[in-house]
């Protein structure tokens, strides 16, 4: 059973910085994608920053400048570096990976169960 685990969320205010981290824990055989979502009340999840083997991150427009993703694989986690936070950043946010938990098993999504975000004075 795999499982993702978020840290790191928690009151900030604007201008200030935090680091979210996911652990993926469980039967892994290789972890593929990881990402970073966010959902804020009343609106969609969207996706905030993915990385693909450590290569070629992608940010959402917004978060551009402002955020980065990395991955460690030998601890299977992935962080989000939030600098410059914004009230408009404040959300769930939500660690998300794409990983084959054997050899003989395909690939698939998992999710973490969020952390909260919240950018305030």
């Amino acid at each position: 059973q795999v499982q993702l685990v978020e840290s790191g969320g928690g009151l900030v205010q604007p201008g200030g910085s935090l680091r979210l981290s996911c652990v993926a824990s469980g039967t892994i055989f290789r972890i593929f994608e990881m990402g970073w979502y966010r959902q804020a009340p009343g609106k969609q999840r969207e996706l905030v920053a993915s990385l693909y083997n450590d290569e070629d991150p992608e940010y959402t427009d917004s978060v551009k400048g402002r955020f980065t993703i990395s991955r460690d694989d030998a601890k299977n986690t992935a962080y989000l570096q939030m600098n410059s936070l914004k009230p408009e950043d404040s959300a769930v946010y939500y660690c998300n990976a794409n990983i084959q938990p054997s050899y003989y098993r395909p690939r698939r999504e998992y999710w973490g169960q969020g952390t909260q975000v919240t950018v305030s004075s």
